[in-house]
């Protein structure tokens, strides 16, 4: 079934796992990528991509990296989550190309596959780890709960949450009081007040039914959240009061009802989130609203090459990173402006 609130548009080329876009108010935007070494492709405004590849490894980085997660800082560098085989950590990728270590250790032991990274006002990156079952793909069951929640703060990381089930992205609130988080195989929306220790009072947000697995989330200027869900690509509106609204739905009734019954039955595996069957979707992960008025909805997606867009019914809060100055990024383009 298709249900389309807007036209689907799309831009960039030859991108590789674009799982998560991040946007700024130049035009740009950027997605990781899965080619080579790793690392960030950036589409410039007029639709040209560029690959940002790590060049130059330092000590403790692996020789390949699987970005998932990236967050763009100030001045043009971005911290990649590396979602390797069997190990993670977070990293950050400079305009030069080079690569160093910024975490790759939890509680004294090394970081599982990585998922997400947000950084805060205060130079704290907050981490989710989807699970520590290895393969991942024998969590993607109802009965999920390895997901965690790490922080990252004065050289040291630490879980501040746990018992998650399959912890995706996570989103600071405006006023970085409030941490939001999916569990994709949970199949909820969670909250957690931010403390000087880390989180408390844990709450649940939105729960999501049959067909839906939240991945991705940003926030409206109205305080709503957008989330997606992989699978079935859907892109649902949730309310403060836990009201879920559904802006758009890509995916073949059929294939869905499959992957559904395999994973009510604990069958779930990687073939259902490598194979898509839909019209105009493929497999969307991410929300990002950009554009001139923050009303364009970028998505990220697991298995496109390029990145899918729409014009939503809001306009979308810019983010910290929005205004970055990120000239010394453009620059290794040649295309500083």
């Amino acid at each position: 079934m298709t249900i389309l609130t807007k036209p689907i548009s799309h831009c960039g080329i030859d991108l590789v796992r674009p799982e998560c876009v991040v946007t700024h108010s130049n035009g740009w935007l950027f997605a990781p990528s899965c080619n080579n070494s790793g690392g960030v492709s950036a589409v410039s405004p007029s639709g040209e991509t560029h690959h940002h590849l790590a060049l130059k490894l330092h000590n403790g980085v692996p020789d390949s990296l699987f970005p998932n997660g990236i967050a763009l800082e100030n001045g043009g560098s971005f911290i990649l989550t590396h979602l390797g085989q069997d190990r993670g950590g977070v990293y950050r990728l400079s305009p030069n190309r080079s690569v160093s270590v910024v975490t790759n250790e939890v509680d004294g032991e090394p970081m599982p596959p990585t998922n997400y990274a947000v950084p805060d006002s205060q130079g704290r990156i907050w981490i989710t780890v989807s699970t520590t079952i290895s393969p991942r793909s024998d969590d993607y069951r109802p009965t999920a709960s390895t997901g965690y929640i790490a922080l990252h703060e004065d050289g040291r990381t630490r879980i501040v949450a746990d018992g998650l089930g399959y912890t995706n992205e996570c989103l600071l609130s405006a006023d970085e009081r409030t941490l939001w988080v999916n569990e994709t195989f949970a199949r909820r929306l969670t909250a957690f007040d931010i403390t000087e220790d880390g989180l408390a009072n844990r709450r649940t947000v939105a729960q999501f039914g049959t067909g839906t697995f939240p991945d991705g989330l940003t926030e409206a200027v109205d305080g709503s959240l957008f989330v997606v869900s992989i699978v079935s690509n859907r892109v649902l509106r949730v309310w403060p009061d836990g009201r879920i609204e559904t802006l758009i739905e890509d995916v073949d009734p059929d294939h869905l009802a499959a992957v559904e019954t395999a994973f009510q039955a604990h069958e779930m595996d990687r073939p259902h989130l490598d194979t898509v069957e839909s019209d105009h979707l493929r497999n969307i992960s991410n929300i990002a609203f950009g554009g001139p008025d923050l009303k364009t909805a970028y998505l990220g997606c697991l298995l496109g090459d390029r990145i899918a867009s729409f014009e939503a019914p809001v306009a979308g809060r810019a983010l910290p990173h929005w205004n970055h100055d990120i000239t010394p990024l453009l620059d290794s383009f040649g295309a500083s402006k």
